[in-house]
């Protein structure tokens, strides 16, 4: 099968960027449905199905084989599994602190897999990749307001650590999912295993949903306009996941998946807008030295 060209660049980085907005936007929707009383492992239900059903129809279109290397049948379970979880992790903290900060958090997940994979026999990393994780934790200072929470000037926010913490959480799991599909499931079609994943997500939300282990997870929306969220979020990661994986072939990702980057930038401007959550100025500055810091940490230069 003829490999399709890549996009020209401006298309791409317009394209992920516009991506990028999705996501953030699909952030957004969970907040307003989770301020609407929906519960957390329902959007999840709703976003994982909803997907699952796209990628499936795009995988028996391709006419794409289902069996499974072998060796990989417990790998994709992990990887489904650790996507659950950091699916989990990082909706709880949206519900609980503003969207943009759990996003920044939940975004430092490159400094993670960089230390992952160095711990588990990967190149140590250089210098220059060292200086800019520093870089990056100290934005997060500025950007989560530690010093003020640790003086007690910034007021009673007992949602503030656990949200922090499940954010932490989050970019903990995608780490290891990323790790696990680079070294693992590198050889699996893209769409298969991404549908693979997402029909685990849902199990796993079903299950968890079944056997109550989240208090509230199943909630109903209690007004419209949460439905209207739980909706907009379904719509929004559905579509921007599976066209991700879709136009990932001809995107050159290699050179132009910094400019995912701006998902944190999109979410404070469309929580500003939509949710009314607003920053410090030094919060704000605190988010544009990690945002810098992680463009620069998965730039790499191409001829």
């Amino acid at each position: 099968m003829p490999v399709a060209p890549p996009f020209p660049r401006r298309l791409a980085v317009a394209l992920l960027a516009f991506l990028a907005c999705a996501f953030a936007g699909n952030h957004i929707a969970a907040r307003t449905a989770f301020d609407h009383n929906a519960g957390v492992l329902l959007a999840i239900l709703f976003r994982s199905g909803i997907t699952f059903c796209v990628l499936a129809v795009l995988v028996f279109w391709q006419r794409q084989p289902l069996r499974l290397p072998a060796g990989t049948g417990r790998w994709q379970l992990l990887l489904g599994v650790l996507i659950a979880l950091q699916s989990l992790a990082l909706y709880s903290a949206v519900a609980r602190i503003p969207v943009a900060l759990a996003l920044l958090v939940a975004n430092t997940f490159p400094i993670l897999l960089a230390l992952l994979t160095w711990a588990l026999g990967g190149p140590a990393p250089t210098q220059r990749t060292a200086w800019l994780m520093g870089l990056i934790l100290v934005g997060l200072l500025f950007a989560l307001d530690v010093p003020a929470h640790l003086s007690g000037s910034a007021g009673a926010r007992p949602n503030w650590l656990l949200g922090i913490s499940l954010a932490s959480f989050a970019a903990c799991a995608f780490a290891c999912a990323l790790w696990v599909t680079e070294h693992k499931l590198s050889h699996m079609r893209g769409t298969l295993r991404s549908m693979l994943t997402m029909m685990i997500v849902f199990s796993c939300a079903a299950l968890a949903g079944r056997a109550e282990l989240i208090p509230g997870g199943l909630n109903l929306p209690n007004a419209a306009v949460g439905w209207y969220g739980l909706g907009a979020l379904t719509l929004l990661y559905g579509f921007g996941f599976t066209l991700l994986f879709v136009c990932m072939p001809r995107l050159d990702m290699a050179r132009n998946a910094p400019v995912m980057n701006v998902e944190p930038v999109a979410t404070l401007i469309l929580g500003w807008l939509i949710l009314g959550q607003t920053l410090s100025p030094m919060q704000i500055t605190g988010g544009v030295i990690v945002v810098s810091g992680i463009v620069l940490l998965t730039y790499r230069k191409h001829p």
